[in-house]
């Protein structure tokens, strides 16, 4: 099958959305699929006002006769960006089923940023775009009750998976730094809501590992906190191994893959109890509280055995296997352009 894929996230990009679909695609192609990714290094682009690793594609040249060569089987639109509209847009032109994925709470990150929009004009718009779609693939039970909450309809379930053998406890080792170590990794943004990590009164050390748009900032003002920077494979692997406590403070990530690499390296976590978190960990991998210094305190006596146990059921081919059973096959007389 030759399977398109159009996403406004893609490399050099670390986060959720980028990490999932590599993997998915190593998955489908390992299996004989052909997978083409349209993604904005191939058109010409801006960066995202207040987020510059983010490119929004202002003139996608050759983007349909890109797809025309390709002549697609299957079309997934994996974001809601300028590069996802044009994709929609064309799918409903030629009358080709797509589908679609709900892989952030853009509406709400958009409030974050620019308070002046509403949430409710956020999720008008992803009705809008996902509207149309025949499946729509979300993470988790608890969003997708959320979206259907909102009006949302045709989601589809879609569980994420993790490199077990590269996020190992074998990899721990001693930081050199004061015990306990309570990690960080993700996007220093605002949305990501660190300084409820951050402001905590918490012994030994905090690590953060990530980079973003509140870096700088963050620097200056929690000098104290170690700031590691961006990090991936085996360097990143082994600081999930070696710390004690992995801290996930987001209140609006729809799952949190992050969680899954640390329990993984068998690294209890310590969360809020919202969407993410509520569908990741179980009582022997993780502890939620809306106090997150309490969650933090009870997390640190976890078993990191049972947190590897629990992490060791997750895998990508079984990810890769949902995903292409979600697909819209598009009819093989449609496909001119």
């Amino acid at each position: 099958m030759n399977i398109l894929i159009v996403s406004d996230a893609w490399l050099p990009q670390t986060n959720g959305v980028v990490t999932t679909m590599t993997q998915v695609i190593r998955f489908l192609e390992h299996r004989g699929h052909q997978v083409k990714v349209l993604h904005p290094a191939l058109y010409t682009s801006i960066p995202m006002p207040r987020y510059p690793e983010i490119r929004l594609v202002t003139h996608a040249k050759d983007f349909k006769q890109s797809i025309k060569e390709f002549a697609p089987d299957a079309i997934h639109i994996v974001t809601e960006g300028p590069l996802g509209l044009r994709a929609r847009a064309l799918c409903l032109k030629k009358g080709w089923p797509f589908t679609t994925a709900f892989h952030t709470k853009f509406a709400e990150y958009a409030n974050n940023r620019l308070p002046f929009i509403p949430v409710s004009w956020g999720y008008r718009y992803l009705r809008y775009f996902h509207r149309p779609a025949q499946n729509t693939l979300v993470s988790t039970q608890s969003l997708i009750n959320e979206l259907q909450d909102k009006g949302f309809t045709h989601l589809f379930k879609w569980n994420r998976g993790v490199d077990i053998e590269l996020f190992h406890p074998k990899r721990r080792k001693d930081m050199e730094l004061p015990t306990p170590i309570h990690l960080y990794v993700g996007r220093v943004s605002v949305e990501k809501n660190l300084p409820a990590f951050l402001n905590l009164p918490l012994p030994g050390s905090k690590v953060v590992v990530g980079s973003g748009p509140a870096l700088e900032n963050f620097k200056q003002t929690y000098p104290e906190v170690h700031f590691l920077g961006k990090q991936s494979g085996e360097t990143l692997a082994q600081t999930f191994a070696s710390a004690d406590v992995f801290v996930f403070p987001s209140k609006t990530d729809t799952y949190g893959l992050v969680m899954l690499e640390a329990l993984a390296a068998g690294t209890p976590v310590a969360a809020y109890p919202v969407t993410g978190p509520v569908d990741v960990l179980m009582t022997q991998s993780g502890v939620m509280d809306e106090d997150l210094k309490i969650a933090i305190e009870k997390a640190l006596k976890l078993d990191r055995n049972e947190c590897r146990n629990y992490a060791s059921a997750f895998s990508w081919e079984s990810c890769a296997q949902t995903f292409l059973s979600a697909l819209a096959q598009i009819p093989s007389h449609s496909t001119k352009i």
